[in-house]
Parts: C-alpha cells; sequence; structure tokens
C-alpha cells in the first residue's frame, strides 16, 4: 500500500514538473455598464491592474486565476442620453475582484518551440468582487459607509503572442456580468430605501476591465514536445 501511494504521488509530481506555468501583470482600464453613465460597453472611464496566474495543461487549455483592482466613474453628462443628461447624476466607484477559470486558445499555442506563436483565446469562469455600496437622495450621493460583495461571469476575449522563449504578450476585453443592480447607486437593496431607487431595476450591471497582459513563463518542457 505505501508503495502504491509513493508511487502516485510520483507520478502527480511528475505531471505537474511537466506542466508550464505563466505569471505575469494585467494594466488597463475599466468601465460599468448600468443605469448612470455612458451607454458604451467599451469605454474606460478608470484605471485597472493587477496578477495574473496560469497552468497550461495543454497546448489549448489553461487554468487561470486573476486579482484586479480597477475603478470607474460613471457621468450622465458624457452620456449620449438626453434624459441622463439631464438628470446629471455623476459616481465614483472601485472594484477589487479575484478570478478563477478556463482559457481556451483558438489555435495550438506551444511555448516550447522556436518561432513565432500567436492566437486568439476565451476566458470564463466565476468572479468574486467587492465594491463601494452608494444610493443617491436628491442628486447627492450618499455613502453607506460599507462595501459590499457578489460574484460575477467574466466573459472574455483576447490575443497573446509569444515575444521570446519566457515573455507572453497580450491584450484583452473582458465583460462581468454581475448579480447586482448596485454598482452605480441605482437600486439600493434594502426595503427602506426603496423611494431612491430608479432605472431600470429588472436588468443588474456589468463592469469591463480591458487592457495588457505580460506573462513570465516558467516549468519543464512537457514530454510530448521532446522530438518536435
Amino acid at each position: 500500500m505505501r508503495i502504491l501511494i509513493a508511487l502516485f504521488f510520483l507520478f502527480v509530481f511528475g505531471q505537474m514538473k511537466a506542466q508550464t506555468y505563466e505569471i505575469g501583470i494585467f494594466a488597463g482600464g475599466a468601465n460599468n455598464i448600468g443605469d448612470v453613465g455612458r451607454t458604451n460597453y467599451i469605454l474606460p472611464s478608470g484605471v485597472a491592474f493587477g496578477g495574473i496566474a496560469k497552468w497550461n495543461i495543454s497546448k489549448r487549455y489553461s487554468w487561470r486565476g486573476t486579482v484586479i483592482y480597477g475603478n470607474f466613474t460613471a457621468d450622465d453628462s458624457k452620456s449620449n442620453m438626453s434624459s441622463r443628461q439631464q438628470r446629471n447624476y455623476k459616481l465614483d466607484n472601485s472594484i477589487l475582484e479575484t478570478s478563477i477559470g478556463l482559457e481556451f486558445n483558438f489555435v495550438d499555442f506551444n511555448l516550447h518551440q522556436l518561432g513565432p506563436a500567436f492566437t486568439p483565446y476565451l476566458y470564463t469562469g466565476i468572479t468574486y468582487f467587492r465594491y463601494g455600496y452608494y444610493y443617491f437622495d436628491a442628486a447627492q450621493l450618499q455613502d453607506f459607509g460599507q462595501k459590499d460583495g457578489g460574484f460575477a461571469i467574466p466573459m472574455t476575449v483576447g490575443f497573446k503572442k509569444r515575444l521570446s522563449q519566457f515573455f507572453i504578450l497580450g491584450g484583452e476585453i473582458g465583460a462581468r456580468y454581475t448579480f447586482t443592480d448596485n454598482l452605480d447607486a441605482s437600486n439600493p437593496e434594502e426595503s427602506n430605501f426603496e423611494e431612491f431607487r430608479f432605472g431600470n431595476i429588472l436588468s443588474d450591471d456589468w463592469y469591463v476591465f480591458s487592457g495588457i497582459t505580460l506573462t513570465y513563463t516558467f516549468g519543464r518542457k512537457p514530454c510530448q514536445d521532446c522530438f518536435e
């Protein structure tokens, strides 16, 4: 029995050593999609930055984790809707998220062969985020003095290119569908705040992080690539 357990751990360790890992940074911008501010889907109004890590389990699939902080400004005066311009609400908010999931490459992305490597990719998974909790009263932003949190579904499309044996440059746009309607302070959940709700209360908010990634690769070359 001890021999079987030892062989099992040797196998697992060997498989982990045969994978390639990435660690790096994300930098870009953030914007919201909701009931306050512009109606553009991709138009950063604040900065976003964070860290990213990947475990490349094959040429097509990678497990991925990120931690990203971003802030955005929702400003009715910059909207192309006259009703929002007349209302003239403005909100600054910040988001801190952590996300894990699966990244899929459209073509084989071999990190171990010389020569150029380029592929578009998709990413999705599960995200947990924290944000500032506010509401509007008589057109003035009011602070609950607390943070709120929730889950979101990330929907990311991007591309990446190997710059060298160890560095990969990418660019991506990732929309997060949240399960809250109060990123823009339009729908506080407390029952006694019903009078302060406005906008489409049947549609939850989105936020978008768009930017570039730069990752450093490390780990041993998988055996199936030894003779390629």
